[in-house]
């Protein structure tokens, strides 16, 4: 099963403080990690944009959080997560700001469904943790946040 943790740790995939001007520089800094350890092509990236441009940021979940991502079929090799907190905001094209990203590569919709959002949902359903994510200053203090959540009454 696709856990949130363990997927963050094999790939190597949290940024602290990473810095994007625009809403597409922040897709291709969550994206990096995932293309970096291979759990997805490069053209992931784009068709994340390219859906985010057609059908707007509909994966943005929270008040300045977002779970980018697309298609199995956009370039997924396998289940994996990435978590980037940027230095500042950036806004989408509806005007919702996002400061932390949690791109998702699954492939196939019942691991997204069923497996990926239960555990993000687990995760930011604590007080403040967007901001305590925010202020983190290492990675062991974002793994810590993770050990914390209970997610047995979200996945079944």
């Amino acid at each position: 099963m696709l856990n949130l943790k363990q997927s963050l740790v094999e790939n190597d995939s949290i940024l602290l403080n990473a810095t994007a001007k625009t809403w597409q520089e922040a897709i291709e800094r969550a994206t990096e990690p995932l293309v970096k350890s291979g759990a997805v092509e490069p053209r992931y990236t784009q068709a994340i944009i390219a859906s985010t441009e057609l059908h707007g940021p509909y994966y943005i979940l929270t008040p300045g959080m977002a779970m980018p991502h697309a298609r199995p079929k956009d370039g997924v090799n396998r289940d994996a997560f990435s978590l980037v907190i940027l230095d500042k905001p950036v806004e989408f094209s509806d005007g919702k700001e996002v400061q932390v990203l949690i791109a998702l590569a699954a492939t196939s919709p019942s691991i997204h469904s069923s497996i990926a959002i239960p555990q993000i949902v687990a995760l930011f359903d604590g007080p403040n943790v967007l901001d305590q994510m925010v202020a983190a200053t290492s990675i062991d203090d974002i793994l810590q946040m993770i050990d914390q959540v209970d997610t047995s009454s979200y996945l079944k």
